[in-house]
């Protein structure tokens, strides 16, 4: 039985350490690899003969889009599943778009890794709903929404909305019928989910070009 090779490219030591550990209960994967920045990975790629990456988004120095956009046309065979905090579909979009195959939320559990790596290397493409209707509506040639909007509430979109004319919170609060504790919430929400930290990065996310 030929089994999956399987690189780790992770700069959480331990989170590292419990993907490795969490494929280890499967017989048909072993972790040839495991490497603690996208730099290492890169420098070490020419001689890697993994199957499938699980590669992390966020990570210090090269970033893993980065890392699978300057892999995939070295090594185009290699199969690429992203590694995130969270269902993030502006970062996973952008990973799909530069070759990735699927994505994996940091806290699925283990029997959820094991699939993903055998869905990707059997030519599936684990992914969430939204971001499969996406890439579905793309190649179908329909208007694709936009990965900001469709991580956003309705609600949330209008609080944006506010923000990019200009509106302080006691006025959008006072637009919408809510209290300004509750846009307050509204703009934690925005930042975390566009991944910003402040009102003009919101609206560049939201509205490239504006802001």
């Amino acid at each position: 039985m030929k089994r999956i090779h399987v690189a780790i490219v992770e700069d959480d030591r331990d989170f590292r350490d419990l993907l490795q550990a969490g494929i280890k209960g499967d017989p048909r994967i072993v972790v040839i690899a495991t490497f603690p920045t996208g730099d290492r990975f890169l420098a070490e790629l020419e001689h890697l003969d993994a199957d499938v990456v699980v590669m992390d988004i966020n990570m210090p120095g090269t970033s893993g889009i980065d890392c699978v956009s300057q892999a995939k046309p070295r090594k185009p065979a290699m199969q690429f599943l992203m590694s995130t905090v969270f269902e993030n579909p502006t970062y996973i979009f952008q990973a799909l778009c530069a070759g990735a195959t699927g994505y994996l939320v940091k806290s699925a559990p283990a029997a959820d890794l094991i699939a993903a790596v055998h869905d990707i290397h059997s030519g599936g493409s684990p992914m969430s709903p939204a971001i499969a209707r996406a890439v579905v509506a793309s190649f179908q040639g329909a208007p694709a929404p936009s990965m900001e909007e469709a991580l956003l509430t309705a609600k949330e979109r209008e609080v944006v909305d506010g923000l990019a004319s200009g509106l302080m919170y006691k006025e959008i609060a006072h637009k919408l019928d809510v209290n300004i504790s509750t846009v307050r919430t509204h703009v934690r929400s925005i930042y975390d989910k566009l991944q910003v930290h402040s009102r003009g990065d919101a609206i560049k996310r939201m509205y490239p070009g504006r802001g």
